[in-house]
């Protein structure tokens, strides 16, 4: 597997992985009803430096690097993820994590945090523990889980 620097013939790949993940309603704080123009803007937008896991030519991930905030908080990471529905549990998240975490170091940041981690989210939440990621907050029913209800949700930070 090779994690790089998404280009432009990646789109349609990426929409596959995107589209279906945000309309699933179950893991992002974003409208689950977007359409494909809102669903390319949102993850290719001009703060996101964007990256795809590739095997034998097929996307298997993507995920993008943006500062989490501007002016006093820009040394702090923020990313997202996603797996290809037939590629998860194959470690490519990991993968993704782990170069994300090293681009990171490279861009300069000090720290990555996750702003929104759904609580139901748990196999994400065990992987970025198992990374070194804290769950330094937890912000009460602050997701509305299509199958769950409000549920909480998860603020996790690492120093890189």
């Amino acid at each position: 597997m090779q994690i790089r620097p998404a280009t432009e013939d990646d789109t349609y790949p990426i929409l596959d992985i995107v589209a279906p993940t945000l309309a699933a309603g179950d893991t992002y704080a974003v409208r689950s009803d977007l359409d494909d123009a809102a669903v390319l803007a949102y993850w290719l937008g001009p703060t996101h430096e964007v990256f795809v896991a590739e095997c034998d030519g097929n996307i298997l991930g993507t995920y993008y690097l943006m500062a989490n905030q501007q002016g006093g908080g820009d040394h702090v990471a923020n990313c997202g993820y996603m797996t290809a529905h037939n590629a998860r549990g194959k470690g490519i998240a990991r993968a993704m994590c782990e170069h994300s975490l090293e681009r990171a170091r490279e861009r300069g940041f000090r720290s990555m945090q996750f702003n929104h981690v759904v609580s139901t989210n748990t196999g994400a939440i065990a992987l970025w523990r198992k990374l070194g990621f804290e769950i330094v907050g937890t912000l009460p029913d602050a997701f509305r889980h299509p199958e769950h209800g409000y549920v909480d949700s998860y603020v996790m930070f690492r120093s890189l």
